[in-house]
């Protein structure tokens, strides 16, 4: 009774200040109840506190089998989702430089269950966290890792409810083709003898950045040439953005500016790995952020 109570007062307050929800996506698994996204991300947070600790005492796991078959199903499934975006963008017609919700007809429903996906993800990709406190890689659970984790599956539940198509599409269709690349790398850079192969890590840094750079620039364009998308949307986007931006530059400058030759030069110690298979000298990334912590 207690949660129904605050269940409803915290719809009837996202409501009050976003206004009514799109129509298209109710009855959607976990879109018309904030409670299990807002249930979810607690624990989550608590998982890695508690985890932690339980671990403390205990050997680090390898979970080799069980990464390779992770990696491999978020490129699938972000393949899926690129493909998805790209057609259904294409069949209603989607102006690149600003597109409102409700032109396209059919195709903005079927853009909007490409996102539900993509908001999805974001519940999967709390993995990422889980491996690195199941492998004691604690280094590895920076502030960029979790605040990017945890309010992205937040941020995507209010997209899902009130701007689930039309301008909402272009960050996911970017993400997911940076996370083909990211996550294959991944996959790959699990076996050892596949790490003299991968040497285009910095790449996948500067395409990471880039991804913010235009997302927030097609987000702009919408305010410049207005469509009818909601402005505060547009304005909150880029806000969130921007702080991936700094952090993002943060981390960018610390590994290749400040110890270029040590990020590139040092050598993959035996039975030292941190996510998916990288020694500490490497970068580690998830859902579009990079994260570095020196050693």
């Amino acid at each position: 009774e207690l949660l129904k109570s605050f269940d409803d007062e915290i719809n009837a307050f996202l409501v009050n200040m976003f206004g009514p929800r799109d129509s298209r996506v109710r009855g959607w698994f976990m879109l018309d109840s904030y409670l299990p996204t807002f249930s979810l991300t607690v624990m989550y947070l608590l998982s890695i506190w508690l985890g932690n600790k339980c671990m403390k005492n205990r050997p680090a796991l390898s979970l080799r089998n069980i990464l390779t078959l992770y990696n491999l199903g978020i490129t699938l499934l972000s393949m899926y989702m690129l493909a998805e975006l790209i057609l259904s963008s294409w069949e209603g017609g989607y102006n690149l430089q600003c597109q409102d919700l409700a032109s396209a007809g059919e195709a903005d429903v079927r853009v909007a269950k490409v996102l539900w996906w993509y908001y999805f993800s974001k519940l999967i990709e709390f993995l990422d966290t889980i491996f690195f406190v199941l492998r004691k890689k604690t280094s590895q659970i920076t502030f960029l890792h979790v605040y990017h984790h945890a309010s992205m599956f937040n941020i995507w539940w209010c997209v899902l409810n009130w701007i689930p198509c039309g301008q909402s599409f272009f960050g996911p269709t970017l993400n997911s083709f940076i996370h083909i690349l990211m996550y294959s790398y991944y996959g790959l850079s699990v076996f050892p003898s596949m790490h003299k192969y991968l040497w285009w890590k910095k790449y996948l840094t500067q395409a990471q950045l880039v991804q913010f750079v235009l997302t927030i620039t097609h987000t702009m364009s919408a305010v410049v040439k207005p469509c009818g998308f909601p402005f505060g949307c547009l304005i909150f986007q880029s806000s969130y953005m921007l702080t991936l931006v700094i952090l993002f530059l943060n981390f960018y400058f610390q590994t290749y500016r400040k110890k270029p030759m040590k990020i590139e030069t040092e050598e993959l110690p035996s039975g030292k790995e941190v996510k998916n298979g990288f020694s500490k000298a490497y970068f580690t990334a998830a859902n579009g952020v990079m994260n570095k912590k020196a050693q």
